[in-house]
């Protein structure tokens, strides 16, 4: 049996989630302990005012087989004094947070996937641990597009050039275009075949993007229609993911599924999660809507829908989706898009 029947088969036997989007070395870094159960993580939880959702132990319960685990540099701002101020200070929390994960992987918690044939027989393969494909969120640890090469051997496969305002690109809450800079590596990307998260591009730099022919995802973005703000997708954006071949990975934080202030604890009902699922269905077909939950990725359960306490519940919210396409969404598609554009 070939390695793509063999995780076709897996996904029919077992219940399988991939999620597109979770933030385990920031998480780390922030001193959790993701090798404990969820329980002790959250008795000695380091993080004040998140209640944690994610270790290796609750997801693996959940039946989380893969994942896009991020590299995610933390910038200075009133609410972070202690964030990079510069190309030096990013880089060194994204080699510290790839240390973190090959340590992981040496200890056994995790697996570090960078082909399609090694996410294909990771699938297969029901005993391992914590598949981990690398995500760059933000893309200031980047020197230039000539240092692209480095981090594509480190075992980065995507890299999203945004989060707010970066050296390459206009971002969440930050309007712009791509820089020159941005330019170059976005072109510098799509000759390595590194795939571009357009998650937190601003429109000007989304679109500059996309006519230089990267593959697209949106690891973790909900749908403008129905939460106004750049940090959403357009229907045209959502579209021209699609067209790439691309999937949109559907966010649990409550104030993307429905307009609510900064802040807000108010839960929303699961079935929100599920509109945008179906919003974006209608525009783009199932096939390119899944899972980027960001769980723990700067907020905890309390701005999370009601009834979703910790990652295992997850599941849960996929049963406001019709039963037919539920498995697809849960991981089938982003099963489909590493084991055949990775």
């Amino acid at each position: 049996m070939t390695c793509a029947r063999c995780w076709r088969w897996c996904l029919r036997r077992w219940p399988v989630l991939i999620d597109g989007h979770l933030d385990l070395a920031m998480n780390a870094a922030d001193g959790r302990d993701l090798t404990l159960e969820l329980d002790a993580l959250r008795a000695r939880d380091p993080v004040l005012g998140q209640r944690a959702t994610v270790s290796f132990p609750e997801l693996r319960a959940a039946g989380v087989r893969v994942c896009l685990g991020t590299l995610f540099a933390l910038p200075r701002t009133p609410d972070s004094p202690h964030g990079y101020t510069d190309h030096a200070g990013a880089r060194a929390q994204a080699l510290s947070q790839l240390d973190q994960y090959r340590r992981w992987q040496d200890a056994g918690h995790l697996r570090l996937l960078t082909s399609r044939a090694a996410v294909a027989a990771h699938l297969a393969d029901a005993a391992a641990p914590l598949g981990v494909v690398l995500l760059m969120e933000g893309a200031d640890p980047v020197r230039d597009a000539d240092d692209l090469p480095f981090w594509h051997q480190a075992g980065v496969r995507l890299i999203g050039p945004a989060w707010g305002r970066t050296r390459f690109a206009g971002g969440t809450d930050a309007p712009g275009p791509l820089t020159p800079a941005g330019r170059e590596l976005v072109q510098g990307m799509a000759a390595l075949g590194l795939t571009l998260d357009v998650s937190h591009l601003d429109d000007a730099s989304f679109w500059e993007a996309a006519e230089l022919g990267p593959a697209l995802v949106a690891t973790h973005a909900n749908a403008r229609a129905l939460v106004p703000g750049n940090r959403q997708l357009s229907d045209d954006m959502a579209r021209a993911v699609a067209q790439s071949g691309g999937v949109i990975g559907l966010v649990c934080l409550n104030r993307f599924l429905r307009p609510l202030p900064l802040g807000s604890l108010d839960r929303v009902p699961p079935g929100d999660l599920a509109a945008h699922a179906q919003h974006y269905a209608r525009l783009v077909g199932w096939a390119h809507v899944g899972l980027g939950t960001d769980l723990d990725g700067g907020f905890g359960a309390e701005k999370t829908p009601a009834g979703l306490e910790r990652y295992r519940d997850v599941p849960q919210l996929l049963r406001a989706l019709p039963p037919e396409v539920r498995a697809g969404v849960a991981g089938g598609h982003w099963a489909h898009w590493l084991t055949t554009r990775l």
